[in-house]
């Protein structure tokens, strides 16, 4: 498969070091559909509660996305031994980032009893009697520059992004719902054990906020002092990712705000009203240096925000009967899947631009397979959960809302002994792709891999390839 291009319908391919990447376009849905997004109607889901009803589990939900649980989880064949588990997903519901509160707005937000905590872990070492510090934001009137950030910044506690205490009560019964599928079947027992389970954060804090809260629902009985999770350096982190890969920033810059990007400029441009009502409530200059108007990301991460934690669409302090209204919000919400759909699967670069952009994390993954070891949970965030996406050409392309988790399961078959057998789960279901491999559920181990050699080569390849 490597050197062989097969497309079942239009395709993009590239050449590269490795092989030839090929993109398989996503289907057409509402989602990718720029008019829809532009002049529809509607959310594209969940934006205001983590509780999905049971009859509708599997929606698309912002504030806290389907995954594997027991009610819904499918057993294989009982033919298929389970031999290993490695999950990524995406951490819980937070506040906004600092980035996206410039909103001239009073809408505070209270982090109490909810903050990152510092302090030694170890229950062996020196730091065995010190106890753990809690963060609670304050601003103090004294400090000149307060008059810089909104109001609700001011009269808040939290860090700007932190876990909030809903947050953290979603990452609890998102490790138990895991407990209740794998435990079992992988030999967990209650407690962490690094030799049967591996937990692995990004650099930012709100990671290892979820973590501990993931771990609370996994290992029920484990303390503060059992738990070391893995991290790698801030400045290659593949998990995040931060490694440096100038071919793939040059690739997306390309096809956005590049030669290659009229349909990313075009859908600003026809976006131009929008922009223009939520300016004025907001007082974002409409030519900012901040990135506000190159994509819908900060507004979209400040209004969803607010509506996951129950808190009202902000309004100009100024005139505080002009508001953002719901269906402002709801295009915000549609925009922002376009934007996620064109920038990792619709536009033909995007493949290999995700192949690049977090084909060192794929190559690890690949190497766990490979070692088949016990069981690994990755916490990290939407751009890493989204160019997995994006590197197995997910059918349907949304922007990987909280808690979204990509499960990859590798099992061994009593009927072929000589093979093993991959099952993917997105939304706690078997995923479906564009690409040749179809739906991914008891794919052979080998042709999965082949697929990964076909979009990365080796990691030699990579490291050539970003910086070609």
């Amino acid at each position: 498969m490597r050197n062989t291009v097969t497309c079942f319908f239009v395709c993009f391919a590239i050449s590269t070091a490795a092989g030839t990447v090929i993109h398989y376009p996503p289907i057409a849905s509402n989602i990718n559909n720029l008019t829809f997004a532009l002049n529809g109607f509607g959310s594209p889901g969940i934006f205001t509660t983590s509780k999905t009803p049971d009859s509708q589990y599997g929606v698309y939900n912002w504030c806290n996305m389907p995954h594997v649980r027991q009610r819904e989880y499918i057993m294989p064949g009982k033919n298929y031994t389970l031999q290993y588990v490695e999950i990524i997903q995406r951490h819980h519901k937070r506040t906004p980032y600092a980035s996206n509160t410039f909103f001239k707005e009073d809408v505070p937000w209270s982090c109490d009893g909810a903050g990152a905590t510092f302090g030694s872990i170890s229950p062996n070492g020196p730091g065995s009697s010190v106890s753990p510090v809690q963060w609670r934001g304050y601003i103090d009137q004294q400090n000149p520059w307060t008059t810089s950030v909104g109001p609700g910044f001011a009269g808040s506690s939290c860090q700007f992004p932190q876990i909030t205490s809903q947050g953290l009560e979603d990452s609890i019964t998102h490790g138990s719902d895991l407990r209740a599928v794998y435990a079992s079947r992988l030999g967990l027992g209650p407690t962490f054990e690094p030799t049967k389970a591996i937990i692995r954060v990004t650099n930012n804090v709100i990671t290892s906020q979820v973590a501990s809260g993931l771990v609370a629902g996994l290992f029920p009985l484990s303390k503060s002092h059992d738990v070391a999770v893995l991290i790698q350096s801030s400045t290659i982190d593949s998990l995040e990712p931060t490694y440096s890969c100038n071919a793939a920033s040059k690739l997306l810059s390309d096809y956005t705000t590049g030669s290659s990007g009229e349909l990313w400029k075009d859908h600003l441009a026809q976006a131009a009203p929008l922009y223009s009502r939520l300016d004025n409530i907001s007082g974002i200059a409409t030519l900012d240096t901040a990135g506000w108007h190159s994509s819908l990301d900060h507004y979209y991460d400040n209004l969803s925000a607010k509506q996951c934690h129950g808190k009202t669409l902000p309004c100009n302090l100024n005139d505080t009967s002009e508001c953002v209204t719901q269906k402002d919000a709801n295009t915000v919400y549609r925009l922002g899947n376009w934007e996620y759909s064109y920038r990792f699967r619709d536009a033909p670069a995007s493949a290999e631009y995700s192949s690049l952009r977090y084909g060192a994390w794929v190559l690890e993954l690949k190497s766990h397979l490979q070692n088949n070891i016990n069981g690994t949970s990755n916490v990290a965030h939407d751009g890493s959960v989204s160019a997995l996406l994006g590197f197995l050409q997910i059918d349907q392309m949304v922007w990987p809302g909280m808690g979204s988790e990509i499960v990859f399961e590798l099992y061994s078959s009593a009927d072929q002994p000589n093979e093993h057998f991959i099952r993917v789960l997105w939304g706690g279901q078997p995923m479906k792709t564009s690409t040749p491999l179809g739906l991914l559920d008891m794919i052979p181990v080998t042709i999965f891999f082949d697929y990964i050699d076909s979009m990365i080569g080796t990691s030699k390849d990579l490291f050539t390839n970003c910086n070609q």
